[in-house]
């Protein structure tokens, strides 16, 4: 995954959690092509397809490296490997929060 399409990933984030706290949103970056996804879910569907090919390009790395490839560099493969691994942690982040405010939104009295 190159660094514009993180960045994309970061601004959804900040995006999300600005949305949570009430704050005005930020505005589109231009990684976004400009484009704004129409729901929150559609946006969810979209950061998690992106942190899933980011996975599956360090295993085929690493698979590649494995094999022998010499055209396939150990400091390019441990990169993209800590690169997926990061966004799926602040992916796991995310969804916890989501959880927990999904929990008190429930347990609140009406």
């Amino acid at each position: 995954m190159s660094n514009l399409q993180i960045q994309q990933v970061l601004a959804e984030m900040r995006a999300l959690q600005a949305r949570a706290s009430g704050i005005a949103e930020a505005p589109a970056t231009p990684a976004a092509g400009g484009a704004q996804p129409t729901d929150f879910a559609s946006l969810l569907k979209g950061t998690v397809d992106n942190i899933a090919s980011m996975q599956n390009q360090a295993d085929s790395m690493a698979q590649a490296y494995e094999a022998g490839d010499k055209s396939v560099d150990i400091t390019r493969v441990m990169l993209e490997v800590q690169k997926a691994g990061l966004a799926f942690r602040a992916m796991t982040e995310v969804r916890n929060k989501l959880t927990d405010a999904y929990t008190q939104v429930m347990n609140m009295s009406v």
